[in-house]
């Protein structure tokens, strides 16, 4: 009897051994069909290379500098030309041209791009010192917003110092000593202190939410192309015969995608080292954040991937939902500022949960709990997907094996 146990136990201990054995077999075939289409290999491997250089190159000065602005001066004075040195001195804005009546500005906009024009009317220093209030007027192209707000920034910044210094050198001159004619001018101070990111570093505001919305799109491209290629060429039938569970065939496609993700995933962090971004990437926190991401993303590219037995329908699917994510994402404008219909479609993207999280993580340094309603989010994402795609495989593996029991029985 007990020899009947352990050869029992042993006859087990085989027949696992050898499952094993053919669920490695069948991870290294996975992986060759994965590398026989280069393609997919290119994408997953090359995108997120290519698009973390090109992004952080794109922002790697992090500011705009020597933005081209025209100063009309109608006044042709020592103030004037006082006032057009003090904004050529800024590193934002570059006084590209001088003239000195207004012309037609309109005409050479779109050659020239001027960001702004900068008017100063005449008699302009002579009304100064009769205290007449006179205006500089600022015309600011916002064509393109960022390079209006930088522009606009500089501007003021300049046209303020020089009023201050302006309203206290007439204070002086009246018989007031500096101290009270400080004071006279400014009762109260007020302190600007920007913090996360207080240099209004583009890099750092851009590349998050460009890799992140790469990693989704190429993961997407990945998995969305597993199971439609597998029921397109018949190799889904084969491993059906052989194995029934829906979870073997999940962790079949999965694990070599997970290890693949993981790689990448190194890769892009290191480009956080690299162009020496000051956000901390590696950490758990972010580690977790990644994962259940990445799980999400997954479940959902397989669960089409199934459901459209065509690899180009799938991707092109995939690829409709991908596409818009990262301007639906609230990444760089808010959620709030959308319709309630556009946050509740945008809440259904992977990405915009990944974002919000990486925000917090990675500017804020916070913790789980405070991205514990995205990751909340996420894994409801990754566990229903899964759920279904289990479920549906489930219905495949029983079709294919009525059908060849059907064929076996003729």
């Amino acid at each position: 009897m007990h020899r009947d146990s352990i050869i029992t136990q042993l006859y087990s201990l085989k027949s696992k051994a050898d499952k094993m054995k053919n669920f490695v077999l069948h991870i290294k075939t996975e992986f060759g069909r994965i590398f026989s289409n280069p393609v997919v290999v290119l994408i997953f491997f090359a995108a997120p290379l290519l698009y973390g250089v090109l992004s952080a190159n794109i922002y790697k000065k992090g500011k705009l500098t020597e933005l081209p602005v025209v100063i009309i001066d109608e006044d042709h004075s020592a103030l004037s030309s006082k006032i057009i040195d003090a904004l050529n001195d800024n590193e934002t804005i570059r006084v590209v041209k001088v003239q000195f009546e207004a012309g037609n500005i309109a005409a050479e906009m779109p050659s020239k791009e001027y960001i702004a024009v900068i008017s100063i009317p005449q008699s302009f220093e002579s009304a100064i010192l009769q205290k007449k209030y006179p205006e500089i007027l600022i015309d600011v192209n916002t064509a393109n917003l960022v390079t209006a707000n930088f522009a606009s920034r500089a501007i003021q910044t300049v046209l303020g110092t020089l009023n201050a210094g302006i309203e206290i050198e007439s204070l002086k001159k009246g018989g007031m000593d500096d101290n009270t004619a400080r004071q006279r001018f400014e009762p109260f101070r007020a302190t600007y202190t920007r913090f996360y990111n207080p240099s209004g570093n583009y890099l750092e505001l851009m590349f998050p939410g460009v890799l992140g919305t790469v990693m989704q799109q190429i993961i997407f491209l990945g998995l969305g192309l597993v199971f439609a290629r597998d029921l397109e060429d018949g190799y889904f039938k084969k491993l059906a015969l052989k194995n029934k569970s829906a979870v073997y065939h999940i962790l079949l496609k999965g694990i070599p995608f997970t290890i693949l993700t993981s790689i990448v995933w190194l890769m892009v962090g290191c480009f956080f080292l690299f162009y020496k971004i000051d956000m901390p990437v590696f950490r758990k926190e972010m580690i977790v954040l990644v994962t259940v991401f990445s799980l999400a993303c997954m479940f959902i590219a397989m669960l089409v991937s199934i459901i459209i037995p065509n690899q180009l329908k799938a991707t092109e699917v995939l690829m409709v939902v991908a596409t818009p994510s990262f301007l639906l994402s609230g990444y760089t404008w808010p959620l709030e500022g959308m319709p309630v219909l556009i946050q509740q479609i945008a809440n259904m993207i992977p990405v915009t949960h990944f974002l919000q999280a990486f925000r917090k993580i990675g500017i804020y340094h916070g913790t789980l709990a405070d991205i514990y309603p995205q990751l909340k989010a996420l894994s409801i994402m990754a566990v229903t997907c899964m759920v279904l795609l289990a479920l549906i495989i489930k219905i495949k593996i029983i079709k294919a094996n009525r059908k060849q029991n059907r064929l076996t029985a003729v």
